[in-house]
């Protein structure tokens, strides 16, 4: 069985890690954001035209930091595109490639089809990564793909998740599913789902369609519910609706769990002021650590082969391994006196020690 050796670095004061996420406030987070956008536009430029839908512009960042991770995002039912293009250059002008994009035949096709929509309009984005003189060649992480949906729209996006698991979110706007026609498992998956609703929505009402999106998501997937004050069907069809408040969650709930980024956790833990109803699942990290000098000490030996021990602990305290998504990897109990964690399986990458709620960067290596 393999052994992966364990490096830990700690900061040596509290404020080293804080310091990481001053930046992240909720102005740095509003419409639109810190980086000039750009587009390509099917039937203008030359990008791939998807058949499984019809019509489609790619939002894009042209001072960002790549590689961009990427978001589809499709409309609901007789909707078209412009419904819901307020969003690209939101996400984009905030770093991340928005594809927003029309359906084949608006008024026939069912959610399903608008899954499949989405999934056939990551792979146009997929293919400016490779295609010769495109201005997002070699600039796209093609392992970082998101998808949203309006209406039927957005309960495509929950099918999509189902069938293809290894998108990293889905953001429902007033998601509708056929309740005479889904299946309960049609929403059991993994992919973390945020799911915003009209208080007055009266097509996807928030009772039967909203939350039941929400509560038949397994309770093992992070999820939350955003219930919109006086909002109607399209309560969540831009980024300044809800008060600005709709582009806040959004994008808070991208940074968190498309690009992995902490810091933008704490914003979506904040019951919104918009809100007539709201409910989350997700845990945040703590962004505290301990102050060495007072607390413990580096772990001994070091390099690690297949375990690290923690000295000077005061008394027995608690301890949880993350990935820096979220995702729980181990936890137990550090007894005083007998402070060492066994490490087997884990991978090359980082992770976060947390010890009675405060966290080290831990990095594992094989």
């Amino acid at each position: 069985m393999p052994r992966f050796t364990i490096f830990v670095f700690v900061f040596l004061f509290q404020f080293n890690f804080e310091a990481q996420c001053d930046d992240v406030t909720l102005e740095s987070i509003t419409n639109p954001g810190p980086f000039n956008i750009a587009i390509l536009k099917e039937g203008v430029d030359p990008i791939r035209n998807g058949p499984d839908y019809d019509g489609a512009t790619i939002y894009y960042p042209l001072n960002g930091d790549p590689p961009y991770a990427g978001i589809a995002i499709v409309p609901g039912y007789c909707g078209v595109e412009t419904d819901i293009q307020d969003w690209g250059p939101f996400y984009a002008s905030h770093g991340i490639i928005a594809i927003t994009l029309g359906t084949n035949d608006p008024c026939a096709d069912w959610p399903i089809n608008r899954a499949g929509a989405l999934l056939d309009a990551i792979v146009t984005v997929k293919e400016e990564n490779t295609r010769s003189g495109s201005p997002l060649e070699n600039q796209i992480d093609i392992n970082r793909f998101a998808v949203s949906g309006w209406s039927m729209g957005g309960g495509g996006s929950q099918l999509a998740a189902s069938m293809d698991p290894s998108l990293k979110a889905i953001i429902g706007l007033c998601p509708w599913l056929d309740l005479n026609g889904f299946e309960p498992s049609d929403l059991i998956h993994d992919v973390p789902v945020l799911i915003f609703t009209g208080q007055n929505d009266d097509i996807a009402n928030s009772a039967e369609y909203g939350y039941m999106h929400y509560q038949g998501t397994p309770s093992s997937t992070d999820k939350l519910y955003f219930e919109i004050e006086n909002g109607g069907h399209d309560a969540a069809n831009g980024p300044d609706f809800a008060g600005g408040e709709a582009g806040i969650y959004a994008l808070s709930w991208l940074k968190n769990y498309l690009l992995e980024d902490p810091c933008y956790c704490q914003f979506l833990q904040d019951t919104p002021v918009n809100s007539s109803s709201y409910e989350t699942n997700i845990e945040c990290l703590s962004t505290g650590l301990y102050n060495m000098s007072n607390t413990i000490q580096l772990i001994r030996p070091n390099p690690f082969s297949d375990y690290i021990e923690l000295n000077n602990l005061g008394s027995n305290s608690s301890f949880k391994i993350t990935t820096v998504d979220g995702k729980l990897i181990d936890s137990g109990i550090l007894i005083h006196g007998y402070n060492k964690i066994e490490f087997s399986e884990k991978k090359a990458q980082q992770y976060y020690l947390i010890i009675d709620n405060q966290s080290f960067k831990i990095i594992g290596s094989e």
